[in-house]
C-alpha cells in the first residue's frame, strides 16, 4: 500500500471531438473540468490546452492519467511505422491468409491492407511442433540477414514470430537477441512475449500491431512528457490501456497495442465504478460522443473483459481489453441522401474541424448535433461561435436543400428522420453487446454518457425494452472521470490447449500462482494509492472440435478437474441453452486479472453542491418547443447544475448542463439519488 497523493490527479481522454479533463484536488475533495477541441495532428496540444482551461498548476500536479487515440487511430488509418517481420519458413501471409473469410459477406467486393507487407515479410528455417519439440533447428545465419535485410530498407520496427512459440518460446528468444544485437531502438517485438496462444494468426497480427505502433506512441508520450515537464510537472504520466487498468508512460510503448481502445475503455471503467456507488450493478454502456459510440456490458459491477477483440475486419488484436463495441454514429456524424435516394447517418463524421453546422465553424454538411437544434433538443444558444438566430437559419437551410427536397420531407420531419436512423444504428450496437451474448436488455439499466448520449438515451432504451437510465453527474466526461477513478488493472493469458482429461492440474494451478505474483509485482511497483489488491480467475473453454471460446469464470487458483469440467458446461448451456453431454471439453487458455483497487471518490462534487437550489422550481431557465415522436411540446428548461440533489421531474424536460444536454421524454420520470446521479424510470414498457 502507498500513502495517498495529497496534490491533484488529472484524468484526460482525447476523443475524436474533443479533450475532456477531470482535476480533482485529494486535500480538499473540490473538482475543476475542461473541455477543449482535440489536436488531432498532436494530441499532447490538446492536453495541454485542457490543463490550461482548468487553470491546473503544473507543479502541485500529483499524477496524470491519460486515455489516448493515438494508436487506435494509427491501425484504423494504417499510418503505421515501417515494420518487418520475420516468420517461420512457410509462413510469411499468415498475416493475409487470415481465417480465409471475406470483407463482406455477400459479393466479392472489398479489400483489406494487412499491417506489415508481402515484401518485409521474411522467412527464416526453423520449426517447433505444437508439443514444443524442435522439428528444424533456427538457421542463427538468417535471422541475422533477415534483420539486416529489414534495416537496410529502413524498418523502425520488427516482428519475430515463430510457428507454435507458445509452447516453447526458445527459437524466439534466441533470434530476438540476434535481432536486438544489431537492431538500432528498442522496437524488437516476440510474438509469444505478448501473447502467448495458440492462434499463430491472431498472435502474429496482434505483434505485428505491437510492433507497428510502438515508435508512434513513444514519440507521442515523448512530446507529452517533455511539454509538460517544459511546464513545471514533475509526476508521473499513467496511459489507459485497452483492459481498464494503467501503466506507466516509461513503460506503456513496450506493449503498445494494449493501448488500443485506451479512451473506450475509461468511460467503461468509469461506468461500472458509478454503478456500483449508485447499488446498479448490472448496466449496458452507452457512450455518443462526437465521432463514433461505444457500447460495452456491465455484469456485477465488473466490465466485460475480452482477449478475442476484432477492431476490424481481420484485425484481431489478442490482449485482454473491455469488449466495447463501436458504430459510426456520433453527434458529428454526417447525413446525406446516396445514390439510390436513401438517407444514411455515418459514418463519415464533421469532427471537431470544421465540425455541424451549428459550431459555427464552416461546417456546411448535416449532422445529427444538427437535427437535434431543429427538432428543439439543443439550445442555440449554447453555441457560442453563432448567435442563436443565425445558428438556426443556417441549419434550416441546409438541412432543406440536402436533405428535405431529395427526399420530399419538410425540414422538420427530415431532422427526425436522421435522428431515427442513428437511434436504430445504435440500438444495434446494445444488441450486439447484450442479446447476441444472452442477455435480456430488460435486466440492465442503460448508462448514458458522452456528449450527446442523453440526448438519445430514452429513445433506446424504450426501442430495446431497458426500464431505467442513468444520468451521471458529468455525462460529457465521464471517459475522463475514468482515468480518475480506474483501478490498476494487469490481466494474463496463458495457453495450455489440451482435453481437460490430459490436462496437468498442478499446471494449471502452477500458472495461475506465477500470473498472481507477476501481477501483484507490477502493481506495488505504479506510484498509485491502492488501498486493496482483488484476484480474478477464469479459463477460456471449448468442446472438442469447436474454433470459437466461451470464457470461464472461477471461484478461486485451485480449481479441480471436476471444477473445470462443471463450471464450463454451466456456462456452455446458459449461453446456448445446449447440452453436448457426449463429447469432450477442451482447456485453451489459463488467465488472471490482478486489479489494485484505488480510494474512493465521492462523485456527487463533480456538480458542486454549493450552487444547488431548495427546490427544482428554481432550476428552471425557461420554455422552449420540442418536437418529440408523437409531436411538439412546450418543454421546460433546467440547469442541472442548480436543481436539488433529491430532484424529481416528470418528462417533457430538457436539462442542461456545460457537458451535455438530457431529454426525458413524455411519460418518464426522472430522480436524483445520493452520488448526483439522474435516474430516469421509462415509461411505457
Amino acid at each position: 500500500m502507498k500513502d495517498a497523493p495529497s496534490g491533484q490527479v488529472v484524468g484526460v481522454d482525447v476523443g475524436g471531438t474533443f479533450t475532456d479533463l477531470v482535476m480533482l484536488d485529494q486535500a480538499d475533495g473540490t473538482v475543476r473540468l475542461a473541455k477543449v477541441p482535440s489536436t488531432m495532428d498532436n494530441q499532447a496540444f490538446g492536453v495541454l490546452a485542457a490543463l490550461d482551461e482548468a487553470e491546473a498548476n503544473y507543479p502541485n500536479l500529483d499524477l496524470i492519467i491519460h486515455g489516448t487515440t493515438t494508436t487506435t487511430n494509427a491501425v484504423l488509418e494504417r499510418k503505421l511505422s515501417k515494420t518487418g517481420l520475420i516468420t517461420t519458413q512457410g509462413f510469411r501471409d499468415i498475416l493475409e491468409l487470415g481465417r480465409r473469410t471475406r470483407p463482406q459477406a455477400y459479393g466479392m467486393t472489398g479489400s483489406f491492407t494487412p499491417v506489415i507487407p508481402r515484401d518485409l515479410r521474411l522467412e527464416v528455417a526453423e520449426r517447433m511442433d505444437a508439443a514444443g519439440d524442435v522439428v528444424t533447428p533456427l538457421d542463427e545465419a538468417g535471422v541475422r540477414a533477415a534483420a539486416e535485410t529489414l534495416l537496410a530498407v529502413g524498418c523502425e520496427s520488427v516482428v519475430v514470430h515463430f510457428l507454435h512459440a507458445y509452447a516453447n518460446p526458445d527459437h524466439e528468444k534466441r533470434a530476438a537477441e540476434i535481432v536486438t544485437s544489431i537492431w538500432p531502438n528498442d522496437h524488437v517485438t516476440m510474438g509469444h512475449a505478448l501473447l502467448s496462444e495458440s492462434r499463430e494468426f491472431e498472435r502474429g497480427v496482434t505483434a505485428a500491431v505491437n510492433a507497428s505502433v510502438q515508435p508512434l506512441l513513444e514519440r507521442y508520450i515523448g512530446r507529452l512528457t517533455d511539454e509538460l515537464s517544459g511546464q513545471g510537472y514533475g509526476g508521473e504520466v499513467l496511459v489507459m490501456n485497452g483492459n481498464g487498468g494503467m501503466v506507466s508512460a516509461k513503460d506503456v510503448a513496450r506493449e503498445a497495442a494494449k493501448t488500443v481502445m485506451s479512451g473506450p475503455a475509461s468511460g467503461v471503467m468509469a461506468a461500472a465504478y458509478t454503478g456500483r456507488q449508485a447499488g446498479i450493478t448490472n448496466l449496458l454502456t452507452y457512450d455518443m460522443g462526437g465521432t463514433s459510440t461505444d457500447v460495452a456490458l456491465i455484469m456485477g459491477a465488473e466490465p466485460a473483459v475480452s482477449n478475442e477483440i476484432e477492431v476490424e475486419y481481420a484485425m484481431p488484436i489478442h490482449v485482454p481489453m473491455v469488449d466495447v463495441r463501436t458504430v459510426g454514429a456520433g453527434g458529428g456524424s454526417i447525413a446525406r441522401v446516396n445514390a439510390g435516394g436513401l438517407l444514411e447517418v455515418g459514418p463519415e463524421s464533421a469532427g471537431a474541424h470544421p465540425g455541424p453546422i451549428c459550431y459555427g465553424r464552416g461546417g456546411d454538411l448535416p449532422t445529427i448535433s444538427d437535427a437535434n437544434l431543429l427538432l428543439g433538443r439543443l439550445n442555440p444558444a449554447g453555441f457560442k461561435s453563432l448567435d442563436a438566430s443565425s445558428a438556426t437559419g443556417q441549419v434550416t437551410e441546409i438541412f432543406e436543400r440536402e436533405l428535405g427536397a431529395p427526399l420530399g420531407l419538410d425540414v422538420t420531419a427530415a431532422a427526425a428522420a436522421v435522428i431515427r436512423i442513428a437511434n436504430t444504428k445504435m440500438a444495434g450496437a446494445i444488441r450486439m453487446v447484450s442479446l447476441s451474448l444472452g442477455m435480456d436488455p430488460r435486466d440492465f439499466a442503460l448508462f448514458a454518457f458522452g456528449g450527446a448520449g442523453p440526448l438519445h438515451a430514452v429513445s433506446l432504451a424504450r426501442e430495446m425494452g431497458v426500464p431505467r437510465v442513468v444520468i451521471p453527474c458529468r455525462p460529457g466526461i465521464t471517459n475522463a472521470l475514468g482515468c480518475v477513478v480506474a483501478d490498476l488493472r494487469h490481466d494474463f493469458v496463458n495457453t495450455v490447449n489440451r482435453s481437460l482429461e490430459n490436462v496437468d492440474m498442478d499446471q494449471v494451478h502452477d500458472i495461475f500462482a506465477a500470473q498472481t505474483e507477476e501481477g501483484e509485482r507490477l502493481i506495488a511497483k505504479e506510484p498509485v494509492e491502492v488501498r486493496d489488491v482483488k484476484r480474478l480467475y477464469s479459463v477460456d473453454m471449448q468442446f472438442v472440435g469447436q474454433t470459437h471460446l466461451l470464457r470461464v469464470n472461477l471461484p478461486d487458483a485451485e480449481p479441480s478437474r471436476e471444477d473445470l469440467r462443471r463450471l464450463f458446461e454451466e456456462a456452455y448451456f446458459n449461453r446456448f441453452r445446449v447440452e453436448l453431454e457426449n463429447i469432450h471439453a477442451n482447456l485453451v487458455n489459463v488467465n488472471t486479472s490482478v486489479i489494485g483497487q484505488r480510494a474512493e471518490m465521492d462523485l456527487s462534487t463533480l456538480i458542486d453542491p454549493a450552487g444547488r437550489k431548495s427546490d427544482v422550481a428554481a432550476a428552471e431557465t425557461g420554455h422552449r418547443t420540442v418536437v418529440f415522436d408523437d409531436g411538439p411540446y412546450d418543454t421546460p428548461v433546467f440547469w442541472r447544475d442548480y436543481m436539488p440533489i433529491n430532484m424529481e421531474i416528470s418528462g417533457p424536460a430538457i436539462i442542461e448542463q456545460m457537458d451535455c444536454t438530457t431529454l426525458v421524454e413524455p411519460g418518464d420520470v426522472a430522480r436524483g439519488d445520493a452520488g448526483g446521479n439522474i435516474i430516469i424510470e421509462v415509461g411505457g414498457l
